[in-house]
């Protein structure tokens, strides 16, 4: 099964450093029946583009949470085995879990698929959404408005070749 973990660039070096995506159990995104339910569509593809997004909406999160860490949204794509992520049915019905799974265990960094990234122009946008997610969720519609900005800038494709360019002087960081 494909997941996709959302980080910031300095949880990304901490995984490149440690060698381990995430500490068992994690929280991740993948195409869960909530989400076919959601997307109304049988499009693999794009089924795991709209799991790709609600991860860079997690990232956002995280982004929110660390002040100092620079303003690109992170998602590393990584196969898991069958079983080891799984969606707890209680969440299905939250919008902000939609997609989510928990991954049973520490997943290796060299399992990564790819990397996905902001790239330095979404940066002023990225960093406006991370400060106005709060409102956002509390109903305010210019905010929600702001944090829909980062979504109009496509996260880059990186292999994991590239991660150690990602986190050190290319990634800002």
């Amino acid at each position: 099964m494909r997941v996709y973990v959302p980080l910031t660039l300095p949880g990304l070096a901490e995984a490149h450093r440690t060698g381990e995506l995430g500490k068992g159990p994690f929280t991740a995104y993948a195409v869960t029946p909530a989400l076919r339910e959601w997307y109304l569509s049988d499009d693999m593809e794009e089924l795991e583009y709209a799991a790709l997004s609600r991860a860079a909406l997690a990232s956002l999160r995280l982004l929110a949470a660390e002040p100092d860490a620079p303003r690109r949204r992170v998602v590393v794509a990584v196969d898991v085995p069958d079983g080891e992520a799984t969606a707890d049915p209680d969440r299905a019905l939250d919008p902000v879990a939609l997609g989510e799974v928990r991954v049973a265990r520490t997943v290796a960094l060299a399992k990564a698929a790819s990397v996905h990234v902001d790239s330095d122009e979404a940066e002023a946008d990225v960093s406006a959404a991370a400060g106005a997610l709060d409102a956002a969720a509390a109903g305010d519609d210019d905010a929600q408005f702001v944090v829909d900005g980062a979504e109009d800038h496509e996260l880059l494709w990186y292999a994991t070749q590239e991660i150690p360019n990602l986190v050190g002087h290319g990634a800002g960081s």
